[in-house]
């Protein structure tokens, strides 16, 4: 008893085996048959809708990667999954699989959109390990086809509020050889979400993607009217970098120049090195800052940031040369009030000694550097030596010591020009909104 329910059970399973077998099978020799009739007679150099029908191609992207971002290229580039979905009534087909999903060797067999990016310098499409595609071709006859693409595209930029500015970057894609009474390309998801750009995806530098802006435009040539899909990708450009590398050290350059103010204009040497010290730093600054930049004809708002910088430092050092001039034509002045009270004391005086230090000394003085002395009094102190004169610490008349009225109102008047300017600069370009519209580019063929 027991043997014959044993190979009752086997006979079963082996049936039941065999019936499984048997329905993949079928199910395999169908999908086969399936496409053995859609290509049956099927001419791929014709589009659905051949001979008066309008083929409608709905399009949406999937950016995986956006960045990097080339101001000085004027371009940027991105990874993305292109999708496309129109309806070929010639891929009608029924059987037990409302879908066929298809490898990427069914693609070159049925006719597909000659879609091409008018605004790319460069695009890639992704061959490994395999081709990146995808082909499915549902029971109605719509077809979706998906590729992986990497796409360099170019990037008109106004630096005008550079660093302070923000871009609109085009992408644009059609039909290449068919007009728009032949194809028509539309947004799948509508022209709010038919662009999705993940978050995790972006690795920006320099740039945060504010959003993106879908539109749809009509291409005239001289061939033709072509349907074009347009995507504006909204970069705002991070301040942070420039502030740290340009900004900071420009105002503390500015305020190291203001410090000579405060120097004793009896220092010279002092005085001189550090105006042409930060008028070189200004230099360098400026060279250093616009390397990273296309050389566009006109000026930046950092350009003209360091225009007025550059203003300040060289300020500061013609201020030391007006202190220096007047310094002097006051020095001189004191002298000859002096030579002419000797002259005036010693004819008074009617003194043979004072006529023969009348005669010798002035003239003396006259020929002597501003540190020689006149030992017209014998109680008078001895005079400094040379080299502490030159030191600067020590004036050669100690009656023109003291602060310069230019310094006393240069420590004021400068210090208060800069914060201004700074204050009407960054509220300005802060409070502007410097984010670039979507223009018009005239494309030609």
């Amino acid at each position: 008893m027991a043997i014959l329910t044993l190979t009752c059970v086997t006979f079963i399973c082996w049936i039941t085996l065999g019936n499984v077998h048997g329905t993949g099978k079928v199910y395999s020799d169908n999908i086969t048959l399936i496409l053995d009739r859609l290509l049956d007679g099927y001419d791929n150099r014709l589009r659905p809708g051949s001979g008066g029908g309008l083929t409608e191609v709905k399009t949406d992207i999937f950016v995986t990667s956006f960045g990097p971002v080339s101001d000085v290229e004027m371009e940027y580039t991105m990874d993305m999954f292109f999708r496309q979905m129109w309806v070929d009534e010639r891929l009608k087909f029924e059987g037990p699989s409302e879908i066929l999903r298809l490898n990427n060797r069914m693609v070159d067999k049925i006719w597909t959109p000659d879609t091409f990016f008018r605004n790319s310098k460069k695009s890639i499409s992704h061959n490994m390990t395999t081709p990146n595609k995808l082909f499915r071709i549902m029971q109605n006859g719509t077809v979706l086809y998906t590729m992986r693409l990497t796409i360099t595209s170019e990037c008109p930029m106004r630096l005008m509020d550079f660093p302070m500015d923000g871009h609109a970057c085009p992408l644009r894609f059609g039909s290449y050889a068919y007009t728009s009474s032949e194809i028509i390309f539309t947004w799948r998801k509508g022209p709010i979400a038919s662009v999705d750009c993940p978050a995790e995806s972006m690795s920006l530098l320099q740039y945060d993607l504010v959003g993106q802006t879908l539109s749809s435009e009509i291409f005239k040539s001289n061939t033709g009217h072509y349907s074009v899909q347009v995507v504006h990708f909204h970069l705002q450009r991070k301040l942070g970098y420039y502030l740290i590398q340009t900004y900071i050290p420009l105002i503390m350059v500015v305020v190291l120049s203001q410090v000579s103010f405060w120097i004793n204009k009896e220092s010279v040497p002092a005085r001189t090195v550090a105006g042409i010290t930060t008028v070189l730093t200004m230099t360098t600054l400026s060279i250093s800052a616009r390397e990273s930049l296309p050389k566009v004809a006109y000026a930046t708002a950092m350009d003209w940031f360091i225009a007025v910088c550059f203003a300040f430092v060289a300020s500061a050092l013609v201020e030391f040369a007006a202190v220096n001039y007047f310094a002097t034509l006051q020095a001189n002045r004191r002298k000859k009030q002096k030579v002419r009270q000797d002259m005036l004391e010693v004819l008074a005086t009617g003194s043979d000694d004072d006529n023969s230090l009348l005669d010798s000394c002035p003239q003396e003085g006259l020929k002597r550097r501003n540190h020689s002395v006149c030992r017209s009094d014998p109680g008078d102190a001895p005079p400094l030596p040379i080299f502490l004169q030159q030191g600067s610490a020590f004036p050669p008349n100690p009656q023109l010591a003291g602060t310069s009225p230019i310094d006393a109102y240069a420590r004021i008047l400068f210090p208060l020009a800069f914060a201004l300017f700074n204050l009407v600069y960054w509220y300005i370009y802060l409070a502007k909104d410097t984010m670039e519209s979507a223009r018009d580019v005239v494309l030609s063929i």
